[in-house]
Parts: C-alpha cells; structure tokens; sequence
C-alpha cells in the first residue's frame, strides 16, 4: 500500500529549500536503491553523475544556460543535488554477444528498442520513488539537445554514454503547480485494451 501511495500522490518538485543539503548518506541510499531496477541480460549498463556542490551545479546550469532563467528555471537551480542519469549502450551490445545471450555480434539491428535508456529510466523511475519515500522532492527533466556536448564536457563524461535525462532532489519548498497538470489523467478506457483469443478460425 505504501508503494501504491507514493505512486498516487508523487508530484515533480521544482521548488527546493536551498539552505537544506541532501546528505551523501542519503544519495547513496537512494542510488542504491535505484540501481535494483530490472535490466535487460543483468547488464546493469547505467551511470549517474551526482553533482551535490555549489559549483557543481553552477557549472552544470552554466553549460545548459540559454538566455536568462525564466521561473520555472530559477526554482529548479534551488535543488540542492543533481543526478545526471546516462545509460552505456556499448555495455549492453557486448553483453549480448556473450555466448549465454546467442548474438554473435555487437549489430545494434538485434534490439526492437534500446533498452539501454529503457533501463536507465526505471532507474530514474526508482530514483524518484524512493525520493519521495524519504521525504524528498524529486523532478526528472531532459538536458537540451544542443546543450549535451557541453556538459559532456564539463563533467568528463563518455560520449559514448546517452543523456536519458536528470533527476533534482532536495527538501521540498512551496511549490507552483504545473500547468500541465490542468489536463488530467486520461482513463484506462482510452489506454489499456484487453484482448480476447481470437476463436474466428476454430
């Protein structure tokens, strides 16, 4: 029930009290916890780039920086940590061209899709769940396209690894809802479809 309670009442957080850390015990943690998601072949083929100091996260905002922050931009430069979420394609092209996996190449043709972000983002799935079990507010959002070289850059990381996005996380502060929520879920009419074996040919 509590699980089903977290996953009701979870809201993206994008307002932080910036004079309150997140402690390294507690990243830890939650890391930890997020890094029991399910992936393909037990490939566990995700990385996460903590930046939890002031100028950590000054660079990071500084390499995504376009023009002057808008509102929805200066509440979330008050998290306090930043988790960037990259998901290591490689690691999974060769994990299945182990011999207990059939594949005897690395051709990426063999995935329907690439489970590589699949897992990553139920890691951040996770990441955010966990979150907010410990009182936490959380907020998963992309790094803009034009902006990943930079911060590639900034934070030494493999170009080889893909951005499936970042996750804030610090104590929640009052918050502006988000507009987008005005729309709703829509029901499980419209989205899930239940389907009866087909007799038509026996």
């Amino acid at each position: 029930m509590e699980l089903r309670e977290a996953i009701r009442t979870r809201r993206m957080t994008r307002s932080y009290d910036p004079d309150r850390p997140v402690s390294r015990e507690l990243l830890d943690d939650l890391l930890g916890l997020a890094v029991r998601a399910p992936s393909a072949g037990h490939t566990q083929g995700w990385q996460f780039v903590v930046l939890d100091t002031a100028d950590a996260r000054a660079q990071f905002w500084a390499a995504t920086a376009d023009g002057e922050p808008d509102a929805w931009l200066r509440r979330m430069r008050t998290a306090p940590a930043l988790v960037l979420c990259l998901a290591d394609k490689d690691a999974y092209l060769d994990r299945y061209a182990e011999p207990d996996k059939g594949w005897t190449d690395r051709d990426e043709a063999h995935w329907p899709v690439p489970y590589w972000t699949v897992d990553t983002g139920m890691a951040a799935m996770l990441l955010l769940l966990a979150a907010h079990d410990a009182g936490l507010g959380a907020c998963f959002f992309g790094i803009p396209a034009d902006r990943v070289d930079a911060v590639f850059a900034t934070f030494h990381v493999e170009p080889s690894l893909v951005p499936v996005g970042v996750v804030s996380l610090g104590w929640p502060a009052p918050d502006v809802r988000s507009p987008s929520l005005n729309r709703g879920r829509r029901p499980l009419a419209e989205v899930v479809r239940y389907v009866a074996p087909d007799r038509a040919g026996g």
